[in-house]
């Protein structure tokens, strides 16, 4: 991912052995940087949950916007989706082993936020 800086004869920095278009980093943030797909992974990180009461825990994001992203992450494998037989039918989303994994480094995210001084937050 560090790559070699080098200056020509006019100054001019190039970089060398950059890493190739879209690097590891950029296709990750592909998958879990959209808005409001980390906080449904969250909420689905202690079992599972039905729409409306996810929809209710991700404040601020419309319905729309909530089932948009549930099936960007299940396109990925990161949730599961289940229809549960009831009246009116009810669908659950739960996190896969998969989806898991990137708890670790959202829980690192959600404590790094915090330890920036008041200024730095949004």
């Amino acid at each position: 991912m560090n790559a070699r800086v080098e200056t020509d004869e006019q100054g001019r920095k190039t970089a060398v052995d950059s890493c190739e278009e879209p690097c590891s980093i950029e296709k990750g943030m592909r998958i879990l940087g959209g808005k409001w797909t980390g906080s449904i992974l969250w909420h689905l990180k202690d079992g599972p949950v039905r729409f409306n009461d996810l929809a209710r825990m991700v404040g601020g994001a419309s319905k729309r916007m909530v089932s948009t992203r549930l099936k960007h992450l299940e396109s990925h494998n990161l949730i599961e989706r289940e229809v549960i037989e009831t009246r009116p039918l009810g669908v659950e989303y739960s996190i896969t082993p998969l989806g898991t994994t990137a708890l670790g480094f959202l829980d690192e995210l959600r404590d790094w936020y915090e330890s920036l001084p008041e200024k730095a937050q949004t």
